[in-house]
This record gives C-alpha cells, structure tokens and sequence, in this order.
C-alpha cells in the first residue's frame, strides 16, 4: 500500500502542481488581455481624437472653401455691376444730346488749346460739329471713335486724346474704390 500512497500522493503533488502552473498561467493570459486592453483602449483613444480632429478640419476647409467661392461669386457680381455702370455712364455722355455735347467740347477745346495753339479735332462720325463751332483750325471724322475729341497739333507731333471713353476710364481707375464704397457700401 505504501507504493499506492506513494503513486497517488505524487499524483496528488503533479495535480497540485498542474493547477497552480494553470492558475498563474491563467493569471498571466488575465494580466496580458488586460494589458492589451488598455493598448487597445489607448489606440482607440487616439484614433478616436485624430478622427475627430481630422473631421474639424475637414469641415473648416469645406466651410473657408465655401466662404472662398462666395466672396468670388458676390467678386464677380460686383465687377458686373460697376463695368455696367461704366457702360452706361459712357453711353449717357455719348448719346448725350448735341447741344450739350458742344458745350462739353468747347470746354475741351479751351483746355487742349493751353497746351496746342489753333488744334485740329477729330470727331466720331455721328459728331456734326464743324471748325467754326468749336473754335479748332479743322475737324476731321475719325470712324474708330465713339464721342468727345482727339485734338492735334498742325505739325502732328503733339496730341490730346479727350474722348469720352479715355476720359471716364481715367477717372474711373482713379476712383473705383470711391465708386466701389458708393454702389456697395
């Protein structure tokens, strides 16, 4: 019997053995999950944030690109608006009617003639003024024209240009701003 106490206390011994081997095997699977969870938590944590943050910019960029086509769409809208009132601005002096356009061009002549003495005016063609009703040495039409007066001097070395339309785009780029504060506030 010795033999068979002997076979099972070793047995008894192996098993005890077996289980503590497993309980800290067990304890370390538990300890290494656990492990693996807080990774996996710490991981998820920073995916989580980096989304998140990826997200926010992702929305920033849509919103200024948005706010970006915006301010070209209202951009665009007002160059429309201002080169409309240029055009009609030009249009208004050169339809203005003939009356008020001689009295307009004496003016100019009064000018030009500070700087050329006894000028020769070229005239779009739907300008009927003559030499005498100006006041220049002669008039001459000019088809490229559209109003107001290029004048010359009689040796052609010297020129005034006071058309309508170089006359307003000069002021124009001068004063867009003004202009601008005034159409648009």
């Amino acid at each position: 019997m010795a033999l068979n106490e002997v076979k099972m206390e070793i047995g008894r011994s192996a098993e005890a053995a077996a289980a503590k081997i497993k309980a800290e095997a067990d304890a370390e699977i538990a300890k290494i999950i656990a492990d693996a969870d807080a990774q996996i938590s710490v991981m998820n944590e920073k995916e989580e944030k980096r989304l998140k943050d990826d997200i926010a910019r992702l929305e920033r960029q849509e919103l200024s690109s948005a706010d970006l086509e915006g301010k070209k769409i209202v951009l665009a809208k007002k160059k429309e608006v201002l080169a409309k009132a240029f055009d009609e601005a030009l249009s208004s002096l050169e339809n203005a009617p003939a009356d008020k356009k001689l009295a307009q061009y004496k003016m100019m002549v009064a000018s030009a003639s500070k700087l050329i003495t006894n000028p020769k005016a070229y005239l779009a063609e739907c300008d009927k003024f003559t030499a005498s009703d100006l006041g220049v040495s002669s008039v001459a039409v000019d088809c490229r024209m559209t109003g107001g007066i290029i004048f010359e001097s009689e040796d052609g070395t010297l020129e005034v240009d006071m058309q309508y339309r170089t006359i307003l785009q000069t002021i124009w780029d001068r004063e867009i701003k003004s202009i601008s504060d005034i159409l648009f506030g």
